[in-house]
């Protein structure tokens, strides 16, 4: 302690001779002359420095506003086809072809890359959400029995999931696999007009994981009051999941067998489909299409003209052009962006 406070000692007296130094060279500066100048000089070099940063802040600024209204021409939309009667579930295969759902009519469409647009499957389990996995297997929703089916390029349909843990499922809604091949889904329970029951067996709508080839279904989220879009980041550390019913878009880390943990609000906004890009934007369906940056701020809209937008997902043989499952009607619109599908 004494070591410390003499060596204090001799810092204080140090700066009290610096501060008489200090005092005594800008005494003989002025009486020369020069201390005016030398202010002069570094308030010239302050105001100049102030200037170039404002004028990169402007600049950036400038550059990121442009890079947002680059990202498409709203006059670019263009209708496909309207011949439907409730489009959802797009999702796009490794070549680019476009697939998605006409659950009311039972079918499953392509759109391919060449602007072929032909039936898939039909009948097709009441099909909703739909993803494809790394064999170029169509994995579905299917709405019909509550199930989750495997449909191979031969249209061979495989059973993957019928219940959870005896009881019928609400109705698997949309979904997204990891890099392991394993599946999470959402749960939501919404009343068919197709189905013998009038209530839902369990007793809440959540979002479940099943490990692949395990043919069963694990709790990972719950506490929502009816989640509907789900995707994940490809690097399958993020899930978002959307609850449509709380008007709510949610962040989770991914842990180990699908675990999810550290829920984050990104948006303050629910979802029927989602979608990501390459620079990790997140594109919201609904009332058209809302676009927001990784942190949940809102950057642009894509209006749509029908009532509802149910799904999207990013296709063409270059991955950049938005396709929009709305209604009863099928949009495309070309992005500055790539999606990750």
């Amino acid at each position: 302690m004494k070591k410390e406070s003499s060596t204090l000692v001799k810092s204080n007296q140090k700066e009290e001779v610096g501060s008489r130094k200090s005092e005594i060279d800008l005494y003989q500066l002025t009486a020369n002359g020069l201390a005016p100048k030398l202010l002069t000089s570094n308030r010239h070099a302050l105001t100049s420095t102030l200037t170039l940063v404002l004028a990169f802040l402007l600049t950036f600024s400038s550059s990121a506003q442009t890079a947002k209204k680059s990202l498409f021409n709203q006059d670019s939309l263009v209708l496909i086809s309207n011949q439907f009667r409730f489009t959802e579930g797009a999702s796009v295969d490794r070549n680019g072809n476009i697939f998605l759902t006409d659950q009311p009519n039972n079918k499953i469409w392509e759109y391919n890359t060449d602007g072929k647009l032909s039936v898939f499957l039909s009948p097709a389990g009441r099909a909703n959400g739909t993803i494809f996995d790394k064999k170029g297997n169509l994995i579905v929703c299917a709405d019909e029995h509550n199930q989750l089916w495997s449909v191979d390029k031969h249209k061979n349909v495989k059973v993957l999931l019928s219940d959870y843990q005896g009881k019928n499922l609400n109705g698997p809604n949309d979904i997204w696999i990891d890099a392991k091949g394993g599946i999470f889904f959402t749960d939501p329970y919404y009343q068919r007009d197709y189905w013998t029951r009038k209530s839902a067996e369990l007793p809440n709508q959540s979002v479940y994981y099943v490990a692949k080839n395990s043919g069963k279904a694990v709790l990972v989220a719950d506490g929502l009051n009816q989640p509907n879009g789900i995707v994940g980041t490809p690097d399958g550390k993020f899930l978002y999941i959307s609850d449509i019913g709380a008007g709510k878009t949610y962040r989770y880390a991914i842990a180990p067998k699908g675990k999810l943990t550290g829920r984050k609000l990104i948006v303050s906004e629910g979802s029927d489909g989602m979608v990501l890009d390459a620079e990790g934007n997140i594109y919201l369906s609904g009332k058209g299409v809302n676009i927001f940056d990784k942190e949940g701020t809102k950057i642009r809209h894509i209006n749509v003209p029908e009532d509802w937008v149910g799904n999207l997902c990013f296709g063409g043989k270059n991955k950049d052009v938005l396709f929009i499952t709305a209604s009863k009607s099928l949009y495309k619109i070309k992005m500055a962006a790539k999606g990750v599908e």
